[in-house]
């Protein structure tokens, strides 16, 4: 399984591409497309999913084209689906451009299965960020959207957001994954679950507690 990471996104949100042989997904949706249709192109990937971690703006702006383009299903948390026509939950509002985007094509849940060529994701339901946000596993990598960045964590400051839901998430879940679980998230560099407990000043704060 490989992935290719495409940054600069907005809010330099970060989108990946993980495949193997000639399929793949991928893996939010706030990087200019152009870019990423080129690399499938060249390297013969057939998209089947774009799976959104959640329904903001900087992670899904640019999942319509990609979809167009490919043909692959747009994926989202159930949770954060009405996010997407809803400029007052997706965030275009709150900085002054409007935009609602189409619904999913289909919605996912806590523990699902998600088969793409010869690996299976698992999806990790961990609202706080947003209702609906999301954490994806496949072996020892975890795609962590906004839930987990290095050295931090997501905001829970915007609609949908709760501290007491993302302080769950991460005791429940995040924080029981083995150390060595290779972290991509949604914004900034790649991380290790293992660095994030022994160095993360959220994750210090939240094991004191």
């Amino acid at each position: 399984m490989d992935v290719k990471c495409f940054d600069k996104g907005i809010f330099d949100s970060n989108c990946y591409v993980v495949w193997e042989g000639g399929e793949g997904i991928v893996i939010d949706a706030g990087v200019p497309y152009e870019p990423i249709i080129k690399f499938i192109n060249e390297n013969n990937i057939s998209i089947k999913y774009i799976i959104l971690t959640h329904g903001h703006f900087d992670h899904v702006y640019y999942a319509s084209k990609l979809k167009e383009e490919t043909g692959a299903k747009i994926l989202i948390h159930k949770d954060d689906n009405e996010m997407l026509p809803k400029p007052e939950w997706n965030g275009t509002e709150f900085f002054g451009d409007p935009v609602s985007f189409e619904l999913a094509d289909e919605t996912v849940e806590d523990k699902d299965t998600i088969t793409v060529a010869n690996f299976k994701f698992e999806v990790i339901h961990t609202p706080g960020h947003t209702m609906g946000s999301i954490c994806l596993k496949i072996e020892n990598k975890l795609f962590s959207g906004d839930t987990l960045f290095r050295l931090s964590c997501g905001r829970t400051d915007l609609l949908g957001g709760n501290q007491e839901d993302l302080d769950n998430s991460f005791r429940e879940k995040v924080l029981k994954l083995d150390d060595n679980t290779l972290v991509y998230p949604g914004h900034g560099d790649s991380t290790t679950i293992g660095f994030e407990r022994f160095s993360n000043p959220y994750v210090k704060y939240l094991l004191k507690k």
